[in-house]
């Protein structure tokens, strides 16, 4: 375990995401933040790209994972994005917040949002 962190904070994606028909008709737009638990320290010693996660690499695919993917729940949709984190090796674990940035509710409210953290087993 590691206090090492890689934070993508503000990863804007449009996403099919809900169970309303009007939700599943058009993409909504989204706002991730991806926190990966992962030891640093070759990276913090080698200034070599390869001793660390890619987050330029990590941030095409999560959205070519949005391009393809069609969720009904946000948690679903994290869950998805959790996975594809960890097929890093080098993830220890990471913690994904995705906000939905135009609920459709009868309210004011900015954002609705789902945290998870997932650890490798």
């Amino acid at each position: 375990m590691t206090d090492d962190r890689i934070v993508l904070r503000g990863l804007r994606v449009l996403a099919f995401c809900g169970v309303l028909d009007e939700e599943k008709a058009r993409r909504q737009p989204f706002e991730l933040t991806i926190e990966i638990e992962v030891d640093l320290r070759a990276a913090g010693q080698s200034d070599d790209l390869n001793d660390t996660i890619n987050y330029g690499e990590l941030s095409d695919r999560i959205g070519e994972l949005v391009e393809v993917g069609r969720y009904d729940l946000l948690e679903y949709f994290s869950q998805q994005v959790a996975d594809l984190v960890l097929t890093y090796p080098t993830a220890q674990a990471v913690t994904v917040e995705i906000n939905k940035l135009r609920p459709p509710v009868a309210h004011a409210l900015d954002s609705s949002a789902v945290r998870i953290t997932r650890r490798r087993s």
